[in-house]
């Protein structure tokens, strides 16, 4: 199976469990906590299996939040695997504001390289695989490459906005982001707040909506590996605050440094 046809094949994993997702959103549904304290919903177990079975036919190996736990040493030697978050953003979900995704990445060696995030309310769908594209509106369940790009808007998309857009989410918000962006005060004329949950806080920086999104707070892998690769084709660059590096992935402890997503 080709690159071509593996981003097919995730895109239409994406739609599948973003209609799992919608099903449960439109129910009255029952909130569980998870070990961490996180909120779980029926809707993160669904899209998960109906991810994992269209993932199948690509006969890489997956990593999935709502995976089983799996030992570094059964996988630290993937070349190259899935990075699935099936559902993320499920305190936006639980609040029903609309704002979460479906995201699934392409790891190589450690590198995002290829990514997909869907928002299952709006049906806005993001991927990329060397360049990165946004079409508003998609469900097209009989997904190809052709009706792909043939509507498809490749990112960043030209803006008009001359002020400084900094995004930050809805549900966090440390005391280090707000010195992030009285800092950026000091050198721009004009600083916006766009307040976004999810990983599409990567995908306004990708998009061109935002300039920065600084994220001085945790996160797993699964909540960002998608959103680099898109972030990453579009031109942006998503950094370890600590290294001053790409952001990298499948560490032993999956738990991601701080970083920021820029242009500069």
């Amino acid at each position: 199976m080709n690159r071509e046809n593996w981003l097919i094949q995730i895109i239409n994993a994406a739609l599948k469990g973003g209609e799992e997702i919608l099903e449960v959103y439109n129910s009255d549904f029952v909130v569980e906590t998870k070990d961490d304290k996180s909120p779980l919903t029926e809707a993160d177990k669904r899209a998960h299996i109906a991810i994992m079975n269209a993932l199948k036919a690509t006969k890489l190996p997956v990593l999935s939040e709502e995976g089983k736990k799996m030992d570094y040493s059964e996988r630290k030697d993937w070349k190259q695997f899935w990075m699935v978050d099936p559902l993320d953003g499920t305190k936006e979900f639980v609040k029903r504001n609309g704002e979460f995704t479906v995201n699934i990445a392409l790891i190589e060696d450690g590198k995002a390289t290829m990514g997909v995030i869907y928002v299952p309310v709006s049906k806005d769908l993001y991927f990329a695989d060397k360049l990165a594209y946004k079409i508003e509106g998609f469900s097209d369940p009989t997904v190809s490459i052709n009706n792909l790009l043939g509507r498809a808007d490749q990112l960043p998309i030209a803006q008009t906005r001359s002020n400084y857009v900094v995004v930050g989410s809805r549900s966090h918000m440390s005391e280090e982001t707000e010195a992030f962006i009285n800092e950026q005060k000091s050198t721009h004329s004009e600083v916006d707040i766009l307040s976004k949950g999810s990983s599409l806080k990567l995908c306004m920086v990708a998009e061109g909506k935002a300039d920065a999104y600084p994220r001085f707070a945790p996160t797993m892998e699964w909540d960002t590996a998608a959103g680099q690769a898109i972030a990453n084709a579009s031109g942006a660059k998503v950094i370890n605050w600590d290294t001053k590096e790409l952001m990298e992935y499948n560490k032993e402890n999956l738990l991601n440094s701080w970083f920021l997503v820029s242009r500069d």
